[in-house]
Formats: C-alpha cells, sequence, structure tokens
C-alpha cells in the first residue's frame, strides 16, 4: 500500500470515462515497490474541463499524468514543448512537468511494439497490416508497424473526411509511402489480406463488452495464423479478439502494451531506470484473476 505523506508527490491519467483504467494499480505497485513517495490517481474530466484541469494540475505542483482517451490530441496546445516522437504520431499520452512548463511525450508505440517483438519475433517486411481506427492511438500504432518494417500499413474509419485528414497528416515522410486509408466498405478486400489486424478503437470497451468494431461476418475472411491485437484490455479477451480466435488467429490483448507504455512513463517521471515491470504486470494480472 503506498503511504501518503504531508510530502508525497502527484501522478495520475486523465480521461473520459476514466473508472475503468487499471494504471493506478500498476503505477502504485511499482511506487510502493520502489519505496518512493508518490501517488498515481485517476481523474475523470471531460473535454470542455481540460484546459481549466491542467491549469489546476501546475496550480497544485502535479508531477505528471497520463492521457487517455478523448485527450491525446486536444491537449497538445496545452503544452509547452511536444517531444518529436509525440509530433510525429500527433497524439499524446504522458505529460511531465519540467521547469514550471508541461512536456509532452509518446509512450504508446514503445507499448504496442514490445509484445509483436519479444513474443511474435519475424519478418515484417513483407506483412500487412490492417488497423481499425484513425485517432490517436491508430496514430502511434502506424508508427509502430512502420518502425517493424511492415510492408503495407491500411487505415480503416468511418469517416471520409477524418480518413483524407489522416492521411494527409503524414506529409512526405517515409511512413506516408506505406500507409493508404479505406473506408469501413474495403473491409471485405482488406482483412483477407491482413496479417495483422489492430483495434485502436473504444469499440468493445467496459462497459460494452457484447461490442465489437467487426461482425463475426467480417472476420470471418482473416487469415488463420494472422495476429489480432486489440488496444482495450478490459474485458479479456474482448469481443473482437474472441471472434478473431475463431477464425484461428492469434490474440494479442492491450495489457501487455498497457504495462509497458506505462512502465516507459514511469521512467520519464522518476528519471529512472530502475522500473519493476514485472511488479506492474503481476499487480494487473492478480486483480483481472490471471
Amino acid at each position: 500500500m503506498t503511504k501518503v505523506t504531508g510530502t508525497t508527490k502527484l501522478l495520475g491519467v486523465i480521461g473520459h470515462p476514466v473508472e475503468h483504467s487499471l494504471s493506478p494499480m500498476m503505477h502504485n505497485a511499482a511506487i510502493a515497490t520502489l519505496g518512493l513517495d508518490y501517488v498515481y490517481l485517476p481523474f475523470a474530466i471531460a473535454p470542455e474541463n481540460l484546459e481549466i484541469a491542467i491549469a489546476g494540475f501546475a496550480a497544485i505542483g502535479v508531477t505528471g499524468f497520463s492521457v487517455t482517451i478523448p485527450h491525446k490530441q486536444a491537449i497538445m496546445p496545452l503544452l509547452s514543448e511536444i517531444t518529436p516522437v509525440a509530433q510525429a504520431i500527433g497524439a499524446v499520452n504522458t505529460v511531465t512537468r519540467k521547469n514550471h512548463q508541461w512536456i509532452g511525450t509518446n509512450t504508446d508505440i514503445e507499448g504496442f511494439i514490445a509484445p509483436l517483438q519479444t513474443t511474435y519475433q519475424q519478418d515484417w517486411s513483407q506483412k500487412v497490416a490492417v488497423i481499425l481506427g484513425n485517432g490517436g492511438a491508430a496514430r502511434a500504432v502506424v508508427v509502430g508497424c512502420y518502425q517493424l518494417g511492415f510492408a503495407e500499413i491500411y487505415v480503416v474509419g468511418r469517416n471520409e473526411q477524418r480518413l483524407r485528414k489522416f492521411r494527409d497528416s503524414w506529409g512526405s515522410s517515409p511512413i506516408a509511402e506505406k500507409l493508404q486509408v479505406y473506408t469501413w466498405g474495403s473491409l471485405a478486400k482488406l482483412i483477407p489480406q491482413a496479417n495483422l489486424l489492430v483495434n485502436t478503437t473504444p469499440i468493445g470497451m467496459y462497459p460494452k463488452v457484447e461490442d465489437s468494431p467487426l461482425s463475426a461476418a467480417e472476420m470471418a475472411d482473416l487469415p488463420q495464423g494472422a495476429i489480432a491485437y486489440d488496444l482495450i484490455y478490459i474485458p479479456q479477451p474482448t469481443q473482437f479478439l474472441q471472434q478473431a480466435q475463431k477464425q484461428g488467429a492469434i490474440a494479442i490483448d492491450g495489457l501487455e502494451m498497457l504495462v509497458q507504455q506505462g512502465a516507459a512513463a514511469l521512467k520519464i517521471w522518476l528519471q529512472t531506470e530502475n522500473v519493476p515491470v514485472d511488479v506492474m504486470r503481476q499487480a494487473l494480472c492478480q486483480h483481472l484473476g490471471l
């Protein structure tokens, strides 16, 4: 149990909703193991209250905080500095207070690629990634797939205007050469090509656990042996992953991504490489009964 004193420094996570977040459990387990005078709390902040909340964080001396849906892009204009990796993604998931200024970065790439690198080591250069959704999380996944060396990266969304904006935002970067965008109507031709199928949407997240971004019919053509990766980590497995497993796909849930991006954030806030990743993972697994 984290001991709170008069000198305890404050970390946290902002989102809307945020009640489902396991980040406080994971981070507080790490903090307790390290014996540090910090506590990590959840803050449910509605979009219209974001600016005043961040000003309040500065006023009370918050050390840093995680950023989740729907604030990953909206927070960017409120920060003094954004790291190149977060600029490339166009989204921030980790904010630190330094010299009375807010600095934003993104550890989602690190979190996303970790299980793909460690558990499924392979040559991705001839492989196709199909990414569902075109928000802040999708941007991190695009960069992660590019770093892994995927031949083709297809992003699928429902709004044609947003998709065009998503595609154009990469400009003339090398990523743009591998990236193509499609509306949901193209799924029938994309799913059979997918070596990696990633859900970056919030569809299927607690409490709407019966929902899935794809119908069973849409999922039916997923190649056997493909990897289905859902960034959602509650419930386990999601409806999306259950459907994929019925097609003979390998399932990865968002738990390891959560652990690895969280560990990367803690390293920044605490200015140490000594972060007990195993303790963080164990705390989550214990809570979820895994």
